[in-house]
């Protein structure tokens, strides 16, 4: 009876308030897209031949499986994601080479997508996922010794910069902008040196100028954004300029869900990149306003985390989870308020994309990990490993 009551102790031990908070904000958002999803890609769904709920049910099933995953994810101690850290970088990598090969197809002049019988996916997204743990694992590692350059650097750049340069390599501009966002908050939660930071930075930027002079696609659009309000409308202004009619249209109120014009064909990717978009009309300047709530309520919680907790695993590894969903989250709404050109990045929790999702909630599910295990009471952390009771003297007795 004893040892039956103990087992279900464990099971039923109450977890932190960050632990609730953060699963609640997640739930909420991934909620609250698969209802954008559906409203957002009924008309794309149904000329599509897969009826009014095709996208959705896609959708709904990849969340299916993503939240019981983050769950799952949540009851991993940090010692397991130390140790498979390197293995799950260099399976990754594996994956994103496929793209390069006949398993790999190219959507809008990107080459970042296989397809296996029927099934797609991104392993951009994987690879992202395994470098904010293996960041985590090897600047902890390197800790004592960061105050020095090569230390701080060297083997960080190499091997994030041999991730991030696969990626490139298939010309997803968009997914290499927020991993290097990834590896420069690692580096900065880290503790190191902000000169040194500056290297890879100034690297990083030459970089991405070249590969955005190289292109003639994303020439076009970077001189669309910066151009005089007078570009070429039929094609490089078209979606970010009806990306901007679709918030207007929704005002303060909004339009009304499911009330969407720009659904009608005339605003590209709506339910994937754009579909803050089909937020800002449907439900108005209050609905966008609660979206850009919840998501700096999510950082917030991200930060109770890292402030809550003396691992340096756990700071570095949610921090840079913390970049990577923010960050993301920041770059596709400013896309949308055309603050900034457009990239192509989806909106985390809410946007379409099966990948994207389960990779982002089993990212919020490693932070979740560390909230438990911050988050146990103190009895329970003695009951876990007791002192050792003094010796009573004969005197006492």
């Amino acid at each position: 009876m004893s040892s039956a009551r103990i087992s279900l102790g464990k099971v039923l031990r109450p977890e932190s308030k960050n632990y609730f908070l953060l699963l609640g904000v997640t739930l909420f958002l991934v909620g609250l897209g698969l209802v954008m999803v559906l409203s957002s890609s009924s008309v794309e769904s149904y000329e599509a031949g897969d009826g009014y709920f095709g996208l959705f049910w896609r959708q709904a099933t990849f969340a299916m499986i993503g939240v019981p995953l983050m769950l799952i994810v949540s009851r991993f101690p940090a010692r397991f994601w130390k140790k498979w850290a390197w293995v799950f970088l260099l399976v990754a990598m594996g994956l994103q080479l496929l793209v390069f090969t006949p398993l790999g197809y190219e959507i809008g002049g990107n080459r970042n997508w296989i397809e296996i019988g029927g099934f797609t996916a991104q392993p951009s997204e994987a690879v992202k996922l395994a470098l904010v743990v293996w960041l985590g694992l090897v600047l902890t590692v390197k800790q004592p010794r960061l105050l020095e350059w090569k230390h701080a650097l060297i083997p960080v750049i190499p091997f994030a910069g041999l991730s991030i340069g696969l990626v490139l390599l298939g010309g997803d501009l968009g997914t290499v902008v927020i991993m290097a966002l990834i590896v420069f908050s690692a580096l900065y939660f880290a503790g190191v040196r902000l000169r040194y930071i500056a290297i890879p930075v100034v690297a990083g930027a030459v970089l991405f100028l070249i590969m955005a002079v190289t292109s003639a696609n994303r020439m076009q659009r970077i001189m669309a954004f910066f151009g005089d309000g007078k570009g070429d409308y039929e094609n490089a202004d078209w979606q970010s300029t009806h990306g901007t009619w679709a918030l207007a249209n929704g005002g303060l109120w909004g339009v009304g869900l499911g009330n969407s014009r720009a659904k009608y064909g005339w605003l590209p990717a709506i339910s994937n990149d754009f579909i803050f978009a089909a937020i800002g009309e449907e439900l108005g300047l209050i609905g966008a306003v609660l979206v850009l709530g919840l998501f700096v309520f999510l950082a917030v919680m991200f930060i109770r985390v890292i402030r809550t907790s003396d691992d340096s695993f756990v700071r570095i590894t949610t921090g840079a989870i913390m970049a990577w969903i923010i960050g993301q989250a920041l770059v596709n709404i400013g896309v949308v308020l055309g603050v900034l050109p457009v990239l192509g990045v989806p909106l985390p929790l809410l946007s379409s994309g099966g990948t994207a999702l389960l990779t982002t909630l089993v990212a919020i599910g490693i932070v979740l990990s560390f909230a438990r295990e911050r988050g146990r009471p103190a009895s329970q952390q003695s009951r876990r490993s007791p002192a050792r009771r003094p010796q009573s003297s004969g005197a006492t007795r």
